[in-house]
């Protein structure tokens, strides 16, 4: 598989897989990343903000990722989410990462102070210099992270040989557009808002990485491969339920990620626990809701096939 082709489609951000006693489960973690296998994605994305990765110890996060190394590298494109809100630690994980043969490292920029861009461009190039054989790929989530990739940024980026791309999560989806005009050709952009998946692939995005996909790939496999056809209708009409999926899920008083994997349970049988705080575990309150978006994700998968 060349490198255009193994970033291209649709790769699930991984989830973090805890047992009844809150710690990471590797059988929980090895049936997750086997039951995404058998969904027909891309990949996976690994130890991102799905994955409550700044919840996570290293130590957590590497073994989450030696266990879906072992069940599915090889099998499906695996980006490992690196990042630390500190340098050496990123590097740790980086150098980890290749020697397990993950496909590529991805990183966000450092949180809470906001650092320089030529401050973020040394602590994301000595991140990849820990990884030297690897591609690494820039995660651009300005909402969160508080530091937003500008196109000069990117551009000075662009001097590693081992940028291959961005995970593009910020809100605008020009900025799609202007990645990959500074990018040129054989750069890969993501689409990262999963509502926005239509509109991403439509102006550029070689694929998307999402939050949500792991919950009803189904439904972002269809969208893909209607935008791929030039059936633009039905990639939107998709697009439409999946953000009434979103919408619902996001109106639960647990985290999003609480309510996901209550329906993965409910629908797929896979107990993958809660979540890590200081998230917000699901309330007793939220069953009815999480049970009625169980129901539209069902429906909507139905209407797509």
């Amino acid at each position: 598989m060349n490198k255009a082709e193994k970033y291209q489609g649709i790769i699930p951000a991984f989830y973090a897989c805890y047992g009844e006693d809150g710690k990471v489960s590797k059988q929980r973690t090895r049936a997750l990343a086997r039951h995404m296998a058998d969904k027909g994605v891309k990949g996976l994305y690994v130890c991102g903000s799905s994955g409550e990765c700044i919840y996570l110890s290293k130590k957590e996060r590497k073994n989450i990722l030696e266990t879906v190394m072992e069940e599915v590298g090889g099998k499906l494109t695996v980006i490992a989410h690196v990042a630390c809100n500190n340098t050496e630690d990123s590097r740790k994980l980086a150098a980890h990462a290749e020697a397990l043969g993950v496909d590529a490292i991805a990183a966000i920029p450092p949180i809470y102070f906001h650092l320089p861009d030529h401050a973020v461009a040394q602590y994301w190039n000595d991140i990849s210099a820990a990884a030297p054989n690897t591609d690494f790929i820039i995660y651009n989530i300005p909402q969160l992270a508080g530091t937003r990739l500008t196109v000069p940024l990117y551009r000075k980026m662009l001097e590693n040989p081992k940028v291959v791309g961005v995970k593009n999560s910020s809100e605008a989806t020009q900025d799609i557009q202007m990645f990959k005009d500074a990018g040129g050709e054989g750069h890969v952009v993501f689409n990262g808002p999963d509502e926005q998946l239509v509109s991403g692939l439509a102006i550029g995005a070689d694929g998307g990485i999402g939050g949500t996909y792991g919950v009803m790939p189904e439904l972002y496999l269809a969208i893909y491969e209607a935008v791929k056809r030039g059936d633009m209708a039905r990639a939107q009409a998709i697009q439409y339920e999946a953000c009434r999926i979103i919408y619902a899920m996001c109106a639960c008083k647990g985290n999003m990620y609480a309510v996901i994997k209550k329906i993965l349970e409910l629908r797929e049988g896979l107990a993958l626990g809660g979540v890590r705080r200081p998230l917000a575990d699901l309330a007793e309150e939220d069953m009815p809701r999480v049970q009625e978006c169980a129901r539209m994700i069902g429906e909507a998968i139905g209407k797509c096939r």
